[in-house]
């Protein structure tokens, strides 16, 4: 029985071990981590940097353009959290929703409009942060904690009175859902980006330059989506936790 066991054992193992793609390692003690996630992240993050410290170097009363392009960007990510969370408490979630939607959003567009398999690497290639799958998980697990904290800083241990509700017969189901969020919104956001690159790379390996632009533009147009899709729903989950459950 011990040795019949050990190919199932080995197979599991192989399957909790395939990759999509082939990624540029960097070794960190025991740790493997993907290299090529981190350089474009970097440049993800130095882009908004430059961006938004641009916008907003000289503020003025009578805004110029890229002051107004900044206030248009942050009257539309408060409107996200507003929506979602409330008015009462949406303020101190903005920072988190606008810092998550803006990441998705350069991550995605990184991948979609710059060319990164014209630069040579020793092993893999760049691509989109959100085409990883480490990346996403870890953004869905923040929102997670996310929520769990704003339930239990604002209810307290009663927070977890909802898994009872309506009905004690619920909590299986009600505990079950916590664990399908985050993973709801990592395959989601994964999934589609991946989709959209290898899109991209089929049509312009087998035609034309000029063809697959319509498809580089409507995936734009989808991962600008993916961006809103994410942070509104993270921003649904946290007001759902502040709802006051404790109170009943």
């Amino acid at each position: 029985m011990y040795q019949e066991n050990i190919p199932n054992l080995s197979s599991i193992i192989n399957i909790s071990a395939v990759e999509v793609g082939k990624h540029l390692y960097w070794t960190i003690g025991n740790y493997n981590v993907h290299g090529q996630v981190f350089i474009v992240s970097w440049l993800v993050i130095f882009a908004l940097l430059i961006i938004s410290l641009i916008g907003t170097r000289s503020l003025q009363r009578i805004p110029d353009k890229w002051q107004n392009f900044m206030e248009f960007i942050l009257e539309f990510l408060q409107d996200i959290a507003k929506n979602q969370i409330g008015e009462n408490e949406y303020r101190t979630w903005v920072p988190y929703i606008a810092t998550i939607f803006l990441f998705i959003l350069g991550s995605n567009w990184a991948g979609a409009l710059i060319p990164w398999k014209l630069i040579e690497l020793p092993e893999g290639e760049l691509a989109a942060p959100t085409n990883d799958i480490n990346t996403t998980v870890a953004l869905s697990l923040l929102t997670s904690i996310s929520y769990f904290y704003a339930g239990l800083n604002k209810n307290g241990l009663g927070y977890f009175l909802r898994y009872i509700e309506p009905t004690p017969i619920l909590l299986p189901i009600n505990i079950l859902e916590d664990f399908t969020k985050p993973l709801s919104l990592s395959f989601r956001l994964f999934g589609n980006i991946l989709a959209d690159e290898l899109v991209v790379s089929v049509f312009t390996l087998l035609i034309p330059i000029l063809i697959p632009l319509p498809v580089m533009i409507l995936g734009l147009f989808a991962s600008s989506i993916q961006a809103l899709i994410f942070s509104t729903l993270s921003a649904a989950y946290i007001g759902e936790a502040l709802e006051g459950h404790g109170d009943h």
